[in-house]
């Protein structure tokens, strides 16, 4: 890759050309994007949905690290690194309750859930817990810069960024109405799938509405792709839709609306990849993140979660709901699949634009480019 590559990346979106193919298959260059991409902004770790309840422990690997999202005694949740002072063992290996401390499977040492060290069982010699030579104040777990907004755990691995509030202060104005408490449906509101391509290309179709009409149709027949219109911001895009439709039982009825919305949303809807790794979108009566985990080039988790306005939704609509979506997201594999394997063609330079319909998708690979080129 040259940096004239990246620069006809950043051009003006009717004479770009897409990233190249490096950026999808090439495992130098994504570790290269986790570390200028993901270790520098705020990403989507996890849900509060996640850790609900006090002592909730909830381990993953992101980015190449090792973490920790831990709910403490206190209530509060933190993100640490998942890895004992001492010697670098890990502590949590599955998702599970801590009851009393957190303890190292390796020597013991042991944790209060805020990550402060407080046993050191034989430190000193047999029988001697302490020594004046290890300051246990000096040696709770690490704490990562972390956020919640929307129910979602953020995390700046670099702790680099601006404050989350300051580097999403257009997103967050933007959906200022949606400020208020979201629920999470619970079990039969979260689900994940397991894509073959690379993060990218989960992000740029997420957000165009030109492919609706062919890999949608059950969708395009009521939310036409010209009931769409583009949606364009510095660190995130998408588009949204002039006409959306209520899911509605058997009775006719539908879930409640979030509470004092404007009216612009009893028929709109917006569905924006907050950049590098979530997908949102928000309705009058539900909200929904995927939360996108990289393995790899050419791999990808997707974690969804749905959202509501009240916590006690019916559950037959919700399960209805949920299905709908997947159906949704489902028919999306075949295309991120297809332009992954796509990626193998040498001759292939990135490809075009349309310079009306995929502003949003230039707009992540400008983003892309010009972050690449800076580091």
């Amino acid at each position: 890759m040259t940096m004239s590559d990246l620069s006809r990346v950043r051009q003006p979106v009717e004479q770009a050309r897409g990233l190249p193919n490096a950026h999808y298959t090439d495992p130098d260059m994504h570790a290269a994007e986790l570390k200028r991409l993901f270790a520098d902004e705020w990403c989507a770790l996890c849900t509060e949905a996640d850790i609900p309840r006090t002592g909730d422990a909830f381990p993953l690997t992101f980015a190449g690290e090792p973490l920790l999202a831990l709910r403490g005694g206190d209530g509060v949740v933190r993100v640490f690194y998942n890895v004992c002072r001492h010697r670098g063992m890990i502590l949590v290996e599955s998702p599970r309750r801590i009851e009393g401390a957190l303890r190292c499977p390796y020597h013991s040492w042991c944790y209060a859930t805020t990550g402060r060290l407080v046993t050191t069982p034989h430190v000193g010699g047999p029988g001697q817990n302490t020594h004046p030579g290890l300051d246990r104040d000096r040696l709770g777990l690490i704490e990562l810069r972390s956020h919640i907004w929307h129910g979602i755990v953020f995390v700046n691995l670099s702790g680099s960024a601006p404050p989350f509030d300051v580097r999403h202060a257009d997103l967050l104005a933007r959906w200022a109405e949606f400020a208020q408490p979201l629920h999470h449906g619970g079990p039969d509101s979260r689900f994940s799938l397991s894509v073959e391509t690379n993060w990218k290309l989960a992000v740029e179709n997420y957000c165009e509405s030109y492919h609706l009409p062919w890999v949608h149709p059950g969708l395009n027949s009521y939310s036409r792709l010209e009931d769409h219109y583009n949606i364009e911001s510095e660190g995130f895009s998408g588009q949204g839709t002039e006409v959306y439709r209520q899911l509605r039982d058997a009775e006719g009825g539908t879930f409640p609306d979030f509470a004092g919305l404007s009216p612009k949303w009893d028929k709109a809807a917006e569905y924006i990849a907050l950049y590098p790794n979530l997908l949102l979108g928000v309705h009058r009566d539900h909200a929904f993140a995927i939360l996108l985990h990289p393995d790899g080039p050419g791999r990808t988790r997707e974690d969804v979660h749905l959202y509501y306005a009240t916590a006690d939704t019916d559950p037959d609509l919700r399960a209805a709901n949920a299905r709908q979506w997947r159906t949704v997201f489902e028919e999306d594999i075949f295309v991120v699949e297809g332009m992954q394997k796509g990626r193998a063609a040498q001759g292939f330079d990135g490809g075009r634009f349309a310079p009306a319909m995929d502003a949003p998708t230039h707009r992540l690979h400008a983003w892309v480019a010009t972050r690449m080129a800076a580091g």
